[in-house]
C-alpha cells in the first residue's frame, strides 16, 4: 500500500468490496468499483459480463460509464477510482480515455493486469494523460474474495457448452 492512501480511501475501497461481494452473489467474477470526485460518488460498478452478456462490463467500465452519465461527459478530470483488482489492458486504456486522474486498486493481477504486472497503460509516457497509481489498498481482502470464487467455481460440476 502507498503512503499516499488515506482513511478515505478506505472507505471508498470498502465500498468496491461491497460492491465485489455482491456481484460474487450474483454469479460473476467479483470485482468492485468506485468512482469519486470532488470528495462524493460518482460512479459505481460490478462485474455484469454474465448478466448483461457483455464482454466490457467489467466493474471498471461499469463505473466509468456511471460517472460519466452523472457528469454529463465522457471526462472525469480529476475523479479517482477505486477497484478491487488491477485492471487489465481493456479498463486501464478506458481509464486513461475518461481522465482519471488518480486510481487504487486492491489486488495486483499477474496474469492480466495492464497497470503494474504485465503492461504499465496508467503510467505510459507515449499516451496523451497518464495518472496517479496507488497499489495494495486491501489487496489480501480482494484477493482471498477471488481466490474463494474461483475455488468454488472450480467444484461445481461443469454445464455442457452450447455452440
Amino acid at each position: 500500500m502507498s503512503d499516499s492512501t488515506t482513511a478515505e480511501d478506505a472507505r471508498y475501497m470498502a465500498l468496491a468490496l461491497e460492491l465485489a461481494e455482491d456481484a460474487k452473489r450474483h454469479g460473476e467474477v467479483p470485482v468492485g468499483a468506485v468512482v469519486v470526485a470532488k470528495g462524493r460518488v460518482v460512479g459505481v460498478g460490478q462485474n455484469r459480463r454474465e448478466a448483461d452478456a457483455d464482454p466490457t462490463g467489467h466493474a471498471e467500465i461499469v463505473a466509468l460509464r456511471d460517472a460519466c452519465r452523472s457528469a454529463g461527459r465522457w471526462r472525469v478530470d480529476g475523479a479517482t477510482l477505486y477497484v478491487t483488482l488491477e485492471p487489465c489492458p481493456m479498463c486501464a486504456g478506458a481509464i486513461v480515455g475518461a481522465r482519471v486522474a488518480r486510481l487504487v486498486y486492491g489486488a495486483s493481477d499477474l496474469k492480466g493486469g495492464a497497470v503494474d504486472s504485465l503492461y504499465q497503460i496508467c503510467t505510459d509516457p507515449r499516451l496523451n494523460h497518464r495518472l496517479q497509481v496507488d497499489a495494495g489498498l486491501e489487496a489480501e481482502r480482494s484477493a482471498s474474495l477471488l481466490r474463494a470464487f474461483f475455488k468454488a467455481a472450480r467444484a461445481r460440476p461443469r454445464r455442457l457448452q452450447q455452440r
